[in-house]
């Protein structure tokens, strides 16, 4: 299934894809996609209806986040070997957690905004995972059955924030909007091999990302049995497990978002974002 969220900001309605790629109203059957909605046995019920009798959502609704009240938003860094190379650190021994605020999610199209102080604004596409049971100690070989589904995720950051003002990752990747998810949370049955994913990125028009999840130094089976070693992962949360190379700090001479830029973004079968840059007030 290919679960969403639709509707004016704060106002959003729980919607499913059709056969067609047409959106179908849920909420008849759900109040909201979010951790009470996307346990296994909530996704189990949903599997059983017929979509087709669903209502049929007109026009072309705004995509919001495709999952709501998400009490943790935690982000990998450096999971792939060759951005790595391109940020200059050190390949991880052990996953690199930080955390980005919830505050930051925004759905896949909005507007996404620069504080009034950036001047090193960067992109960074991803696979999200999104939790769908409670997890707290859990082994690697059992960590995917925690796991309700997948999304693609728009890492945005700031990096003078990030690594120039006290090394404090948080405070470069939380400005409002820094955490596009969607367009939708497509359910874990459906992605074969979450290990074997192509994602890309495109700026202003010019490919500057191409990779595929399965150059990730730390697959997300490891990556949730690692994380609920230190705290317990609730349904609706989010990861984010890292970006290839391509970004713009790496580049040479680097360059940064400005006021304006376009920014696509998609991942094999986790569909695509489209968001325009602007300066905050």
């Amino acid at each position: 299934m290919k679960l969403l969220r639709y509707g004016k900001l704060g106002k959003e309605k729980p919607g499913i894809l059709d056969s067609e790629g047409r959106i179908r109203d849920l909420s008849t059957h759900v109040s909201d996609i979010e951790g009470a909605t996307i346990s296994p046995k909530a996704l189990a019920k949903l599997k059983k209806i017929k979509i087709e009798t669903l209502p049929l959502v007109k026009g072309k609704p705004r995509i919001g986040a495709c999952v709501n009240k998400s009490s943790k938003f935690i982000a990998i860094g450096l999971n792939y070997a060759d951005h790595a190379a391109e940020s200059g650190m050190a390949l991880p021994k052990e996953p690199v957690v930080f955390t980005k605020q919830v505050n930051c999610i925004s759905g896949p199209n909005d507007i996404v905004t620069l504080p009034p102080k950036s001047k090193k604004g960067d992109w960074e596409v991803e696979l999200g995972v999104i939790i769908g049971t409670k997890a707290k100690n859990i082994k690697k070989a059992d960590a995917l059955k925690y796991v309700a589904g997948y999304c693609t995720i728009n890492d945005l950051s700031e990096r003078e924030f990030q690594a120039e003002r006290s090394g404090q990752w948080t405070k470069g990747k939380s400005y409002d909007t820094f955490g596009p998810i969607g367009p939708w949370l497509v359910t874990a049955d459906e992605v074969k091999d979450p290990q074997n994913l192509n994602m890309g990125l495109e700026l202003n028009g010019k490919r500057v990302q191409t990779g595929n999840t399965n150059t990730m130094v730390f697959g997300v089976a490891h990556i949730v049995a690692y994380l609920s070693e230190f705290f317990t992962l609730m349904p609706g949360d989010i990861i984010t497990t890292g970006t290839p190379p391509g970004v713009g700090m790496g580049m040479k001479p680097p360059k940064y978002l400005k006021p304006g830029d376009k920014m696509k973004i998609w991942i094999e079968g986790l569909g695509e974002q489209n968001q325009v840059v602007v300066r905050d007030k």
